[in-house]
């Protein structure tokens, strides 16, 4: 219901603003963007495709409103169609948000927000912005985007100049309430295992993000934390008894968390060099219970480390080519290639025209602790394999 409260009062207030101007002293604007992938896997099924047959089951549609009803006020919207594989084949609202700028040092927005985490989480809805076809999936997991991108609520930004010699800090603020739904990627491994959230999980969030613009020209370094108070949500299971199913009903609760990046990033010229690293500590108890079997307690804990360096470099005004090395593990697993995830990826990326690109990427990754799932490859998984990714956009 709160959701929903904030979604109609962000139209309401568009359509007052839109009742008192003429259509063209709003400023609309209506921008997207359609992709298509395809990704081919040397062994094992890779974010739940039929990768290593080759698989086009990879297509997104992205479309938004934005309007400037006055000078200092911005509001907008934006939808999007996203299938990969097993995951999504849905319409979703990334963001519905007013922003009012007051000045340079202070401005607020709300809604449903981007939530300014990490150095990629509020650009990753924007696929012709950036080179690469994935991510690094150690911090920005593709089978979370929906739930990683946005949350109600609002967020306080401004800029503050340090003086000739300091250069500018950056900050933001946020607070509100984040979704994970029944079907995210973040819940596959449970699903499989018979653990079902039917109406997924929500919870309080809020954390802040600075970002320093150093002297040096080209260089920012900052660092983000995210705190999450515990959510709850209900959850179901089934029960084999004497040949009988029997259903379980529960509650799938996770611990309050705090979610720790630090980044930074350095442009010259022709030349890009990023880093990150982030920290999850995540302690999840499930309580499932039945008239026959009575209360069954689980505890699930994990904590989860993850880093990246990344590099790209553009050849010509049509080509950038670029690389990164991406790095993922669990400390609460014991050691076996279910613990990490090690990637190393080879991009390029071509620009027909100012509407029309093409991505080409070559992933070398050992280790199952991401993107693989068991009902997806039920003869087993392969430590060390290959996987190309190709993906042709148009935006508008």
């Amino acid at each position: 219901m709160k959701r929903l409260l904030v979604c109609v009062f962000m139209a309401a207030m568009w359509a007052v603003a839109a009742a008192g101007q003429s259509l063209e002293d709003l400023n609309i604007q209506i921008h997207g963007y359609a992709t298509q992938g395809f990704l081919y896997s040397s062994a094992n099924n890779v974010l739940t495709t039929s990768s290593s047959n080759g698989s086009p089951a990879w297509s997104e549609a992205v479309v938004n409103v934005t309007s400037q009803p006055m000078p200092k006020l911005r509001v907008g919207v934006q939808a999007r169609y996203g299938l990969l594989g097993n995951l999504g084949n849905a319409i979703t609202l990334d963001w519905a948000a007013a922003d009012y700028k007051a000045s340079d040092e202070f401005g607020v927005r709300f809604g449903k927000v981007k939530t300014p985490t990490g150095l990629f989480n509020e650009v990753q809805d924007i696929d012709p912005g950036f080179i690469w076809v994935l991510l690094p999936q150690s911090v920005y997991p593709i089978e979370s985007r929906n739930s990683l991108l946005a949350h109600y609520g609002g967020v306080v930004y401004g800029t503050i100049k340090l003086g000739a010699s300091g250069g500018k800090l950056e900050y933001r603020g946020f607070g509100g309430e984040r979704v994970l739904a029944g079907d995210d990627g973040y819940f596959l491994d449970m699903n499989e295992g018979g653990l079902i959230l039917p109406n997924g999980i929500s919870g309080v969030t809020m954390g802040g993000a600075l970002h320093w613009k150093t002297p040096i020209s080209g260089l920012m370094v900052g660092a983000s934390d995210t705190k999450d108070e515990q959510w709850t949500g209900a959850v179901t299971s089934t029960y084999m008894y004497e040949g009988i199913s029997i259903p379980l009903t529960g509650t799938f609760t996770v611990k309050p968390l705090n979610l720790y990046n630090y980044f930074g990033l350095y442009e010259k010229n022709k030349m890009m060099f990023a880093a990150e690293y982030s920290r999850l500590p995540v302690t999840v108890p499930i309580l499932l219970n039945s008239e026959l079997t009575g209360p069954i307690p689980q505890l699930v804990k994990s904590d989860q480390r993850a880093w990246y360096g990344m590099f790209s470099y553009k050849l010509s005004n049509k080509l950038t080519a670029g690389a990164y090395e991406s790095q993922f593990f669990d400390r609460r697993i014991s050691p076996g290639p279910g613990r990490y995830q090690k990637d190393f990826a080879l991009n390029g990326r071509y620009d027909f025209n100012s509407f029309l690109y093409t991505k080409v990427e070559e992933h070398f990754i050992q280790g199952d602790g991401r993107n693989l799932d068991t009902n997806m490859n039920l003869n087993g998984m392969t430590t060390n394999f290959k996987l190309t990714l190709f993906k042709i956009g148009v935006s508008f």
